[in-house]
């Protein structure tokens, strides 16, 4: 294929696109465009030895690559040292906050660092301290702070 003046066989256009896939999930990480560089790369490999490289050998090597590292990473979780640091209810569990409206009918407010969260529980006046027990959405569970 020739572009201007510059000519590459099909093969350094996958390869390409493998290169380009490849950084893009590093820009953009998903642990999904990989696969697909992975398939772009084979797909290169196999125009390159065999001099066959159609779009329909990409689409198969990229769905066999895809449900692969879907099966691995299923087999082989990604842990993490903090599970907790995007879910900022659970991050709040087992923290000491302030009544800032009556936890009435098990219905109230707590202020959490310089923000008010909804909180249910048992009835609580304002300015008494409360310990979160768990959330349920946006909204806290608390219970009686003893300590």
């Amino acid at each position: 294929m020739q572009i201007g003046p510059i000519y590459f066989e099909a093969q350094w256009w996958w390869l390409i696109l493998a290169i380009i896939l490849g950084i893009a999930e590093m820009v953009m990480p998903g642990v999904f465009l990989i696969w697909l560089g992975a398939a772009a790369a084979l797909t290169g490999i196999i125009t390159l030895t065999l001099g066959i490289g159609t779009p329909a050998i990409f689409a198969v090597a990229g769905i066999v690559a895809v449900y692969a590292g879907r099966t691995w990473l299923k087999r082989h979780p990604i842990t993490s040292s903090d599970p907790d640091l995007n879910d900022r209810t659970a991050r709040l569990i087992g923290q000491t906050v302030l009544v800032v409206e009556a936890i009435d009918g098990g219905h109230g407010r707590v202020k959490v660092g310089d923000g008010v969260w909804l909180a249910t529980g048992p009835d609580a006046v304002v300015g008494s301290r409360v310990k979160v027990v768990g959330a349920d959405g946006s909204r806290l569970k608390v219970e009686p702070f003893s300590g």
